[in-house]
């Protein structure tokens, strides 16, 4: 089922429904029963509009408890505000048996010999470089990034506000500027060198139905492309004198189309995109014209991306539930077959993220999963047709719907070929996004993903735990980018803010009087759990008292020692 199917609608003329309107009012008069079947029809589109446009929730009482229901599941739900619960004991098998782990822990900094501490302190970490412990008398690439998981984004400072939903909100590849793409059919260009967010400029979409969907930068940082319910990719410059605005034709030969997601090439050359009639599309820049029209899958094409740097290995994601591996150089209209398929999700795939190394794969769904894939490990058959017949099974809408509970049970369906799932997050109402970490400041430690009920939601990588649930949206957020440089995330949601994400102290003191306050609410009557509520509510002050002061300590060395030069 495409997003936002309905759009066609925008493209009515005024007149046209003045027209309508009165044959209608005419023909009410005449048949007094048609014309009741025609307010009824009529009121029925304006709930459906009002639910598509958020306007409307469809909420379940609290009393209908009482009622009797012959399978209670299927009328309970995950909604926004109550998103799915986080696996407590996520299976890390296959992962553990993976290359990836080394590789993760190299990158991270974490393999290195520490014969005294797992995890070094980081006034430990200056005493050592300052004496010329190490060899070069100066963090290593691995020191920086341990001390930069230690320092996550907590904070939020509002640096944008609008009048309409936010949809799209990334960096640059230098991470100097950033873009917003808003439902008021403006993308907008920040400046955000030296810590800075100035508006450095405005462009105004062509040709926008319901909202802009997607963008990207070209590698060059140049220029930006978008997309929306439009026969057309459009093609802007960042910088110049000069103001370009192209339409790149795509023919799809469809009355309503859209392009769900699009890139660049990394040579610049060209553009892929999915898009709503299951088909992918290669746009040529050189000759300026359309060069491939894949049949890809059975449902819409809701993510598109690059394997790596080679721009020959191609991924894409459909509502089929399916991801397929595609070799550009073998690409053929007449007959299109995927390297590979991969299998495991239940529902459609909203958004897909290379970790950039043509092996690895991230995904997310409306199955309120996201999954990691080794490209290497290809489905079965068998995979493939379950897969198939578990998105078939599918009776909500996760446009205007919360997710059925009963749809949450953690099961794996027979051929997953993923290796590792993360679930904790919601994946409802638009095609939400999920990335890898950026690789100089984290190592890829985490996976992250917007979220319905307002959150950005960061996993462990290698231990599919949540290590940070940001919460500063009144409601869905659905584009999340992490500064490629700096500990910085960027968040778009659609309570038409921008949230800048940074790491703030936060005395221990507070979590601890909150801990003590929700003791004194809970009383046990046996004597020997009162007992043991007190043994480990002495030990966890004593720790967060220990933590206090590692902190103040971490604060000084920061600005006395130059930390991060």
């Amino acid at each position: 089922m495409c997003q936002y199917k309905q759009s066609h609608v925008y493209y009515a003329s005024n007149s046209s429904n003045r027209q309508d309107q009165s044959q209608r009012m005419t023909e009410s008069a005449e048949n007094p029963a048609a014309g009741a079947e025609e307010e009824q029809t009529d009121l029925q589109a304006i709930i459906a509009y009002l639910i598509r446009s958020g306007q409307v929730r469809i909420l379940r009482h609290e009393d209908d408890s009482n009622v009797e229901d012959e399978d209670e599941d299927d009328t309970e739900f995950y909604g926004p505000a109550n998103p799915p619960t986080a696996d407590r004991n996520p299976d890390t098998g296959l992962l553990e048996k993976s290359d990836l782990k080394q590789l993760i822990l190299g990158q991270s900094g974490r393999t290195q010999k520490r014969p005294r501490m797992s995890i070094p302190t980081l006034p430990h970490m200056i005493q050592n470089r300052e004496i010329g412990a190490n060899r070069f008398q100066q963090f290593t690439g691995g020191d920086r990034r341990i001390i930069g998981c230690q320092f996550l984004p907590n904070h939020q400072d509002v640096v944008a506000k609008y009048h309409h939903k936010v949809f799209c909100g990334t960096f640059s590849k230098e991470g100097n500027i950033f873009l917003t793409a808003c439902q008021d059919q403006h993308i907008r260009i920040y400046d955000t060198t030296r810590g800075n967010f100035n508006l450095l400029k405005t462009i105004r979409a062509k040709d926008v139905g319901w909202s802009i969907l997607d963008t990207a930068f070209s590698p060059d940082g140049n220029y930006i492309i978008y997309s929306s319910w439009s026969d057309c990719i459009h093609l802007c410059n960042i910088h110049g004198e000069y103001d370009t605005h192209n339409a790149l034709h795509l023919f799809p030969g469809e009355h309503s189309f859209c392009i769900f997601s699009l890139t660049f090439s990394s040579d610049n050359r060209e553009i892929l995109g999915g898009a709503n009639d299951g088909c992918l599309y290669v746009y040529d820049r050189e000759s300026n014209q359309r060069t491939l029209r894949i049949d890809a899958h059975e449902d819409d094409v809701n993510a598109v991306a690059f394997a790596d740097s080679s721009s020959q290995i191609l991924f894409s994601g459909g509502d089929d539930g399916l991801l397929k591996v595609w070799d550009r150089r073998t690409l053929r209209e007449e007959n299109p077959i995927p390297v590979g398929v991969l299998a495991g999700h239940s529902d459609g795939i909203t958004y897909i993220d290379s970790k950039g190394d043509a092996r690895f794969l991230l995904s997310n769904c409306k199955d309120q999963s996201m999954k990691l894939w080794d490209v290497r490990r290809f489905s079965s058959q068998e995979g493939v047709q379950s897969t198939k017949g578990a998105v078939a099974k599918q009776r909500w809408d996760y446009r205007w719907q919360q997710f059925p509970k009963r749809a949450s049970k953690k099961k794996i369906l027979s051929g997953d070929s993923s290796i590792m799932t993360y679930r904790g997050h919601s994946v409802l109402n638009t095609l939400i996004r999920c990335h890898f970490s950026p690789e100089l400041t984290t190592g890829q430690r985490y996976v992250y993903s917007g979220c319905a009920s307002g959150t950005i939601v960061v996993y462990d990588l290698l231990t599919g735990k949540i290590v940070a649930k940001l919460s500063g949206h009144n409601t869905c957020v659905r584009d999340v980018s992490w500064h490629p440089y700096e500990n910085i995330i960027m968040s778009t949601s659609w309570d038409s803010t921008v949230g800048k994400w940074t790491y703030k102290y936060q005395d221990p003191s507070d979590n601890e009087e909150t801990q003590e306050m929700s003791g004194d609410e809970d009383e046990n009557d046996s004597d020997e759990e009162s007992f043991s509520s007190i043994r480990r509510h002495r030990r966890s002050s004593a720790r967060l008292r220990m933590l206090q002061r590692r902190r103040r300590k971490a604060n000084v060395c920061v600005e006395k020692c130059g930390l991060l030069d």
